[in-house]
């Protein structure tokens, strides 16, 4: 039933113009984008790092400093809550036992105790004032933004991705492997698989995986600005310890810097309509080596300013 709403939205999608329903369809039955699979072909395999675990309760490995910095802030409290929590049960332990109508039949009537309010009024305060003096500075750490040396403009739409790589003057679009843009009905079937193994992936990362990826050097400071062009969306990689609403009409901007190379997956982590659990993100990073031969293969494929170009016009 709700693959029939699906497919039904995505057939009005196509009425609409945004490349889903039949029309899609037809157009992604082949295969993947040529285009895509020509600018990724050249690129080393890589190992998946950032993936969600059955049965997982704990974060996702962090390559980040961003991403560091907020596990260790969450342990921190973690200790602080575990602390507070069995200190309060055990209080209400205490009253029970100590304070039942049998052990305590005739009640005090006293109604204030100057030291234990002016103690539980200090003490939550500086717990509070202990807890901002480390997270604040992890705040602003995420939402100062460094100088970029590489700037992408991530868009979110009903129900994809696109990157523009605004250095270079090109974009192309991101859909997850297995839905009707590629050929498939968010089902995993024989096609579907053959596509995931194509393009460098496993049976498992179906409903992860997509077609073509952001590709970003280690080392390099990229800042990412987020948008939308019809509802909410929420542009996210937990391996980068990044998150942002892109919302329609506004910009906004993450950073990151990434560390270890590999691939990592992200998910629309807003609710964007009927087909929101179909919008995966799928990042690779590469050496700055593979970065600059895939840029090349990209700036060919899409049309974009060729880096040389850039080089005369700053000179």
């Amino acid at each position: 039933m709700r693959l029939a709403m699906v497919r039904g939205a995505m057939g009005q999608s196509s009425r609409n113009g945004r490349g889903f329903g039949r029309a899609g369809v037809a157009a992604g039955a082949a295969a993947l984008l040529p285009g895509a699979v020509a600018a990724e072909a050249l690129l080393p395999e890589l190992p998946v790092i950032g993936q969600p675990i059955p049965g997982g309760t704990g974060f996702q490995p962090p390559v980040t400093s961003i991403a560091r910095d907020l596990i260790w802030l969450e342990s921190m409290l973690m200790v602080i809550l575990t602390v507070i929590t069995v200190f309060v049960v055990g209080l209400l332990l205490y009253v029970i036992v100590r304070f039942n109508s049998r052990s305590n039949p005739t009640p005090a009537r006293f109604t204030h105790n100057s030291p234990l309010e002016v103690t539980w009024t200090v003490v939550p305060i500086i717990i509070l004032v202990f807890i901002g003096v480390f997270s604040l500075p992890i705040l602003f750490k995420q939402q100062i933004m460094p100088d970029a040396d590489i700037t992408i403009k991530v868009t979110g739409k009903q129900w994809y991705w696109t990157y523009e790589y605004v250095d270079h003057d090109f974009e192309f679009d991101s859909f997850m492997i297995g839905s009707p843009a590629t050929g498939g009905d968010f089902t995993l079937t024989a096609e579907t698989e053959a596509q995931l193994i194509e393009a460098g992936y496993a049976r498992e990362h179906f409903l992860l995986a997509t077609d073509t990826a952001m590709v970003v050097p280690t080392g390099a400071t990229v800042v990412v600005q987020v948008t939308a062009s019809d509802v909410i969306h929420a542009w996210t990689i937990p391996s980068f310890g990044v998150k942002q609403d892109g919302i329609p009409g506004r910009l906004a901007e993450l950073w990151f810097r990434a560390e270890q190379e590999g691939i990592y997956f992200g998910q629309c982590s807003e609710l964007c309509g009927i087909a929101h659990a179909y919008m995966p993100i799928t990042v690779k990073v590469v050496s700055p080596e593979d970065y600059e031969g895939w840029l090349d293969r990209a700036i060919a494929t899409y049309g974009g300013t060729p880096r040389n170009a850039d080089l005369a016009a700053a000179n």
